[in-house]
């Protein structure tokens, strides 16, 4: 008699010329099939593995091995015959066959089997590496494994934003910070793994401490010498609203500029970095001289 999804008794009988023995319940043969996966869920899980799976099929018991690709599982519980849970062992990304070992032999590979293992994500880079301390920069996060990105951090502080563009790539408003922070990306399958690709530096915002001559004519043309700190190369200086010319170098703590013209009176002189634009504070004033006037001749 067939026993759905398990298998079957068959009588043993001896045929002779001289008759056939007679059928006893004793004289039965137990028939198992190959087994016969025909489903997993949940189909994907962590490479690290732990992941409960539910396997379903034809002639699942008496279950003696379950494997993942060609390792077997942690563990595995028996069901009914058409059912077994199974803990996923650790794998590499990618898709694996599950197959189910009885007497009946092991099961045949097929789609229906298929359990994929997925890594957690990795940032293999930070585009800009770096933006000011206020927070407030958009970059891009490259890597691999970041969809589904539910996290994204700079050190232990959340992203101002994040937008999952791909696999490959998120894009990402940076919170406000100092120092330099690793940026993670946490997905279901884990967190990123801090690496100096992932390195993100926070660049201070520039400073003035005084700015020589301290004034000058209102048709501009005055060299002026500012000292602060958080100077750059890509500086660019302002006197009010206006941009000066001949902007030079020093140092980080010193720079040279042409005053534009302007109007007579006091402008704050500041200076813009990819950190930001220095704070207004009395240091930075630059008072404008007007031209001497003449309102008569005598005699």
């Amino acid at each position: 008699a067939g026993v759905p999804g398990l298998g079957y008794n068959v009588n043993v009988t001896v045929n002779t010329p001289g008759g056939s023995a007679a059928q006893l319940s004793s004289a039965t043969f137990y028939f198992t099939p190959s087994p016969t996966v025909t489903g997993v869920s949940a189909a994907a899980g962590s490479a690290a593995g732990g992941n409960t799976v539910t396997i379903t099929g034809t002639f699942l018991i008496p279950v003696s091995a379950v494997y993942f690709g060609s390792v077997a599982a942690t563990s595995f519980t028996q069901g009914a015959g058409t059912s077994i849970t199974a803990v996923a062992p650790p794998g590499t990304s990618g898709t694996v066959d599950v197959t189910v070992t009885t007497p009946g032999g092991p099961s045949a590979t097929s789609a229906a089997d298929h359990y994929r293992y997925i890594s957690a994500p990795v940032v293999t880079g930070i585009s800009p590496a770096s933006g000011p301390a206020v927070g407030g920069a958009t970059l891009t996060v490259s890597g691999t494994d970041l969809a589904g990105a539910s996290a994204v951090r700079f050190g232990s502080v959340p992203a101002t934003s994040f937008v999952v563009n791909s696999n490959t790539s998120l894009t990402v408003v940076a919170p406000p910070g100092t120092g330099t922070a690793d940026v993670t990306v946490t997905t279901t399958y884990g967190t990123s793994a801090i690496s100096a690709a992932d390195a993100y530096t926070y660049l201070r915002l520039p400073t003035i401490t005084g700015v020589n001559p301290a004034s000058g004519p209102a048709n501009g043309g005055t060299t002026v010498s500012i000292t602060g700190s958080g100077f750059t190369p890509t500086t660019v200086v302002e006197f009010g609203t206006t941009a000066a010319t001949n902007v030079t170098f020093g140092s980080s703590t010193t720079l040279t500029a042409t005053s534009p013209a302007g109007t007579a009176g006091g402008v704050d002189v500041t200076v813009t970095t990819a950190g930001g634009t220095s704070a207004t504070v009395v240091a930075d004033r630059f008072t404008y001289l007007p031209g001497p006037t003449i309102t008569s001749v005598s005699p």
